[in-house]
């Protein structure tokens, strides 16, 4: 029996800890406090062996409250890291025990919960049990990730997630942004309380940046996004004002097609708050594209022009700024972390899963190149659920590609969004017996060479951090 020695604890008298036996982890408890599980007698002691279900995890959150997520969108630096695959975070408490930022270790959306197979409760737990193992006490937040509808938002908070990204984006009206003058004049509702408020008027928000509007910006902004914002105070109504629940409502305006200019965001966040609505982080959709898993494309000079006035926007409003698609966009950090002065939200999810498969074709080069070539297959159906410009014509063959040169792969955008996008229909591919064709020996081999896993995040996830300013702890 292998204990995991940061996880031994005493509660009550009673000593607990997690341990694994036989390729198996599990909790163990010298006595009753509350878990479910067979009972044997090891070196004379009578332990009640719990398996990792989610009932024990509910046990476990209210034995150690260091084991339940916090709200850390409150935190100067807050970084989100989705675990699809809920063996990662050991790796990126590595990371967090080590920088000077708070995590998110659970945060999944719907989409990603339906292509990896899993649960809500499964993702919160996975994050449970690993904080416990590795003693981690500093806190981690659990996010709704790009939530759309209302009884998704339910589900999540009533199993205790301490926030909601709510994603505005089908509420957004993509096709005003594009419509002519007239055909603006033609569709718009005059508003005159809106119009009384801003037209006509200058808004100072701060460090001499200020803005205004015109009537045909304004009426376009209200056709952009007047449905939104009324979907997002209708949200934080049921579900947040007066204390209903203990969570940050985070703001998500990121997944559209048209970038936020700094005059829209000043618009939605000036709505947001004149309509009572109180939210810690917003998301727009900056210039240039932030697409899955590879850095940043786009004009950086208007990069850095437009998040000057995004951060001022944040702080004159009191809220942070939301960098979504975060991962390996390596070019902005700099600029993010000087334009917000240290204090943000940063997303990242793919990344991890990237650097999963990173290990793999380290550890296992003929198992890789069969998934690397079931991906190539899967690659025009993966492309439905995102938006990326990989050219796979770029992408070396496989059997021009040495075993050691494999890892090489993950170096490289156009590889790099081939398996990012893959994931799902990767880990959902059944053979014909019904059998999982590589999911069962991709978890065998993630936990056989975990520290290598974990020294890959810790690596990479901690570059994310340098690179944003973070300071060591």
């Amino acid at each position: 029996m292998k204990v995991f020695e940061k996880s031994v604890r005493t509660k009550d008298g009673i000593r607990i800890y997690m341990a694994e036996e036989a390729g198996v982890t599990a909790l163990y408890a010298e006595g009753d406090v509350g878990f479910s599980g067979e009972t044997k007698v090891i070196d004379g002691k009578t332990v009640t062996v719990a398996p990792l279900t989610h009932e024990n995890a509910l046990v476990l959150r209210k034995l150690f409250l260091f084991t339940a997520p916090i709200r850390v969108l409150g935190k100067e630096r807050s970084f989100g890291v989705g675990d699809r695959l809920g063996i990662a975070t050991p790796g990126h408490i590595a990371v967090f025990e080590k920088y000077d930022a708070y995590p998110v270790l659970a945060q999944q959306s719907m989409r990603e919960l339906t292509l990896t197979d899993r649960t809500y409760e499964d993702v919160l737990d996975c994050a449970t049990f690993a904080v416990y193992r590795d003693g981690f006490e500093k806190g981690f937040g659990a996010d709704g990730d790009h939530l759309k509808k209302a009884e998704d938002v339910r589900y999540a908070l009533d199993l205790g997630f301490t926030m909601i990204t709510l994603d505005c984006s089908d509420h957004i009206d993509n096709d005003a942004a594009s419509l002519s003058d007239a055909e603006v004049e033609a569709k718009y509702e005059k508003n005159a309380e809106i119009e009384d408020i801003y037209l006509g008027k200058t808004f100072d928000v701060g460090e001499g940046i200020t803005v205004s509007f015109t009537a045909e910006e304004l009426r376009r902004i209200v056709l952009v996004y007047g449905k939104a914002i009324d979907f997002a105070v209708s949200i934080y109504e049921e579900f947040f004002s007066g204390g209903k629940y203990n969570a940050d409502f985070e703001i998500s305006i990121d997944e559209t097609l048209t970038p936020t200019t700094p005059l829209q965001h000043f618009f939605v966040a000036n709505e947001l708050v004149r309509r009572g609505v109180k939210f810690e982080t917003m998301a727009p959709r900056f210039c240039g594209e932030f697409q899955k898993g590879i850095d940043y494309i786009g004009d950086i000079a208007q990069f850095t022009e437009e998040m000057t006035v995004h951060s001022q926007l944040a702080r004159h409003f009191g809220y942070k700024l939301s960098i979504h698609s975060g991962s390996d966009k390596f070019s902005t950090f700099p600029i993010i972390g000087e334009k917000c002065r240290g204090i943000f939200h940063v997303k990242t999810a793919g990344t991890n899963w990237l650097e999963a498969m990173r290990v793999i074709a380290m550890v296992d080069p003929k198992f890789y190149r069969e998934v690397h070539a079931y991906a190539l297959e899967a690659f025009d159906e993966a492309t439905k659920y995102y938006h990326v410009t990989t050219d796979l014509t770029k992408i070396a063959p496989l059997d021009t590609v040495s075993d050691a040169d494999l890892p090489k792969y993950f170096d490289e955008n156009d590889a790099r969004q081939l398996i990012h996008i893959t994931y799902g229909l990767i880990l959902s591919r059944k053979n014909a017996d019904g059998s999982f064709t590589f999911r069962d020996k991709l978890y065998s081999l993630w936990r056989e060479y975990e520290a290598v896993y974990t020294d890959a995040l810790v690596r990479h996830i901690g570059r994310h951090l340098n690179l944003l300013g973070v300071k060591e702890n």
